[in-house]
């Protein structure tokens, strides 16, 4: 394969996602400048040519210590419009995490959906493609984009972890809401073939309004089993607290929490210090600097570095994605 017309931005410079996916693809990340100014404003342009060339640029779009998720888009879409102005033959946005994916639709009158107007902006500034891992609506994020997209899940890592910890278990993968039931269930089914056994599946409702969370019943029978909540991302923890508390009453053996985004918003003190859980599992997917304080054995990360670049490799080359989706596990 030709990698003489390829280029790899990573922007943020702090995190090691970027370096990482470099080292796993064998090729260097490629070089840009970042400009702060005494007013606020700022500009960001690339160090070498990327006339021609196939173009990837990697941003988790989510705010940390420094940054705020919007100041994250805004230098974004500048950098985008300054590689298209420079000549780029094709941008491909590698989006960790794709920020405002939670605003997908109205649920209030003249509410904003949010999710396509970031759709609109990136296209705009001259995005060609764009690949995100573990959407919160998969539908709504392909529905937003006019662009290509790609769909990435960690769930194939998922299972590796927990077919590795579970042993002649008997076993239940729960959603801690109706609207990830889908999710849950692909990962049950995949979990079930890499264990060679039957996993059982269940769901807590769930009502949210005004911040609110209400809701506590469970559908499914997790007794004396080992109990998986899986989710995409973990904010505050509010919403797998309570699923954990309900498994716990309905007599789960153990409680592991797993989500791909480990946010971590807000006061974690309450989620990571609970006792419900054996372990909480997320990716690397969002800043470095955002991880919490905890215990080694308590919080678990894998890497999602060797996904990404593995899609960025195919992609390169005019490949599919298909088999790092799993789509037939």
């Amino acid at each position: 394969m030709n990698r003489t017309d390829l280029c790899l931005f990573a922007l943020d410079e702090a995190d090691p996602l970027g370096r990482d996916i470099a080292q796993h693809l064998g090729h260097p990340l490629s070089r840009h400048e970042e400009r702060r100014f005494e007013d606020g404003e700022h500009k960001c342009r690339p160090l070498e040519s990327v006339r021609d060339k196939d173009v990837y640029v990697l941003q988790s779009l989510v705010a940390d210590r420094e940054l705020s998720v919007n100041d994250r888009l805004c230098r974004l879409l500048f950098f985008v419009g300054a590689l298209a102005d420079a000549s780029a033959a094709r941008i491909t946005l590698v989006l960790p995490y794709l920020c405002y994916g939670r605003k997908d639709r109205q649920t209030k009158d003249r509410d904003p959906v949010i999710t396509r107007y970031v759709a609109q902006l990136l296209e705009t500034a001259g995005a060609s493609r764009v690949l995100t891992l573990d959407a919160h609506n998969l539908a709504a994020y392909h529905n937003a984009f006019r662009c290509p997209r790609e769909h990435l899940e960690s769930r194939l890592l998922m299972v590796d972890y927990f077919a590795s910890i579970l042993d002649d278990e008997a076993v239940a993968v729960v959603s801690p809401d109706v609207g990830g039931i889908k999710r849950a269930e692909r990962f049950r089914r995949s979990l079930a073939n890499r264990l060679g056994q039957e996993v059982d599946n269940a769901f807590v409702e769930k009502y949210r309004s005004e911040g609110q969370i209400t809701g506590g019943t469970l559908a499914g029978d997790i007794q004396d089993k080992a109990v998986i909540i899986i989710d995409d991302l973990i904010s505050t923890g509010g919403t797998l607290l309570r699923a954990a508390e309900v498994c716990q009453q309905q007599g789960a053996q153990s409680i592991y929490g797993a989500a791909s985004h480990g946010l971590f918003t807000g006061d974690t003190n309450e989620l990571l210090g609970s006792p419900l859980f054996d372990r909480l599992v997320v990716t690397d997917s969002v800043l470095a600097s955002r991880r919490p304080a905890a215990p080694q054995d308590r919080l678990v990360i894998l890497s999602v570095a060797p996904l990404l670049a593995e899609a960025v490799e195919r992609l390169h080359g005019g490949g599919s994605l298909s088999e790092l989706v799993g789509l037939d596990d």
